[in-house]
């Protein structure tokens, strides 16, 4: 595969244009989706689509799908924040296909957190010192990786090792 270029596309959440984040896609210079089973299988996207190929991740608070010829990523501050994860995206494309022979190719994603299992680590105290209303609506920052265990204050030091135990497959920790 050939150095990729692109061509980044920056723009406001069009659903919440009050947003203080931006969007970007990067749109690719040639399609990379052959490489993409093997980007999944070194970094562990969420989600994976065959046909056409594209995989989810969740790195650093931002959600970002690569697709063949187009990488989105959402939740920046601005465009350079968005150049710095696309060149570190095409980098990690880059090395899993030169690593590709080494690498077991992977057509599924690793999932998404259940809720019910994140609630069964959880006080159940409705303390309201997370920040949120209840228990249940921490549960589900939680499995959207916006809180972690650390924002738990009642949580008992070995439910909370069980909680970031289960939450590192998916990548959200904080």
């Amino acid at each position: 595969m050939e150095a990729v270029n692109y061509e980044l596309e920056i723009f406001n959440n069009r659903c919440m244009p009050s947003a203080m984040t931006v969007q970007c896609f990067a749109h690719l210079d040639q399609d990379i989706g052959e490489a993409l089973p093997y980007l999944n299988a070194v970094l562990g996207g969420i989600d994976y689509v065959k046909d056409p190929p594209s995989v989810t991740f969740k790195v650093q608070g931002k959600l970002m799908t690569v697709h063949g010829q187009k990488i989105a990523i959402n939740a920046l501050k601005h465009r350079n924040e968005a150049v710095k994860i696309v060149d570190w995206v095409l980098r990690e494309i880059s090395d899993a296909w030169e690593k590709r022979d080494e690498i077991e190719p992977r057509y599924v994603g690793i999932g998404k957190p259940m809720i019910i299992e994140i609630l069964k680590l959880l006080p159940k105290t409705n303390c309201r010192e997370c920040g949120a209303a209840t228990c249940m609506v921490f549960d589900t920052q939680v499995a959207e990786g916006a809180k972690d265990a650390s924002n738990c204050p009642p949580m008992q030091p070995d439910f909370s090792e069980k909680l970031t135990a289960y939450m590192e497959p998916f990548g959200l920790n904080n």
